[in-house]
């Protein structure tokens, strides 16, 4: 039976219920004051009342599992977030908020919006350093979209983002929309998120052999000698992200304003780390998307003014 037949996906009662027992495994916690005693939250019923209305005998306030989290003053059924979130967790290279907005029936800019909102929610806040003793990470940077007010141009990579991503073999991975690809802009990232423990492994670019002597050791393939596997020296699993991420950002979204780049990659990285080799299917990963809601908030006002 279809993962999506399960009644959260269909029913607005249960889609509450499933994201309670993710947000509020404890039991309802109050969001204005902060209140987790049960016997003083109650339940609000009646004819007129919202579903999954709650309020708490200590502030006097009415709220539900959705204040405080990507989700709230949302009009949108919660139903059909836990469909929008399951078909962006699901979706390898991801999927057109157009094609959401024929599949839920949902204005365009709705489907936009909530596909930023999930993404915000998919952003990790884990910034603990990658690898470690006996780990290897890989690093390398590649050229995206135009910059603003740039004109196209053949060769090079100067009118195009950069975007830098380091990548655990048999982990996880964590990119950065940088301004160049540069020893000043790249090498403060590599420093505070990789772990001195590390085998570092990148190709010859010159960015890296000064920061490749703080990690336990420091290989590099020389791509323009067309080398690119040494025994165990490559950056094939940092480029078979990039694979992934160019295929979904040129084939399904074709095009992202610089000032939503960051979100993309949140997406990306998320889906990543939590894929199923690492034993997450795509129940266990919009699950994860879903736990990833709290205390974001972003406003339409804030995010609208250049759909991408």
């Amino acid at each position: 039976m279809s993962i999506l037949s399960e009644p959260h996906f269909h029913n607005e009662e249960a889609a509450f219920e499933r994201l309670e027992a993710i947000v509020w495994p404890e039991g309802p916690v109050c969001p204005k004051c902060g209140n987790c005693e049960q016997t003083r939250i109650t339940r609000v019923t009646g004819a007129t009342a919202r579903t999954g209305l709650r309020r708490c005998l200590e502030c006097k306030k009415q709220f539900t599992v959705k204040v405080g989290t990507v989700f709230e003053s949302s009009h949108v059924p919660l139903h059909k977030w836990w469909q929008a979130a399951h078909l962006l967790a699901s979706s390898k290279k991801g999927i057109s908020a157009h094609q959401l907005h024929r599949t839920l029936q949902v204005q365009y800019k709705t489907a936009w919006f909530m596909f930023h909102r999930l993404r915000e929610a998919m952003r990790s806040g884990d910034f603990s350093p990658m690898g470690g003793e006996g780990k290897t990470v890989e690093v390398d940077e590649t050229y995206i979209g135009r910059l603003k007010g740039q004109p196209k141009r053949r060769g090079g990579g100067s009118h195009k983002n950069v975007v830098l991503t380091l990548v655990e073999r048999g982990g996880i991975a964590r990119s950065f929309h940088v301004d160049g690809a540069t020893v000043a802009r790249i090498v403060p990232l590599v420093r505070s998120n990789i772990a001195k423990e590390t085998a570092l492994m990148t190709d010859e670019s010159n960015v890296y052999p000064r920061v490749g002597t703080e990690f336990a050791t420091h290989d590099f393939v020389t791509h323009k000698d067309s080398e690119y596997v040494r025994g165990s020296v490559h950056t094939n699993t940092v480029e078979g992200y990039y694979s992934i991420f160019k295929r979904g950002m040129k084939g399904v979204y074709q095009h992202c304003a610089e000032h939503h780049l960051h979100r993309y990659l949140a997406e990306f990285d998320f889906r990543y780390s939590n894929r199923i080799a690492l034993g997450v299917d795509d129940n266990n990963r919009t699950v994860k998307a879903m736990a990833g809601i709290v205390g974001k908030r972003l406003k339409y006002r804030d995010s609208s003014w250049a759909l991408a």
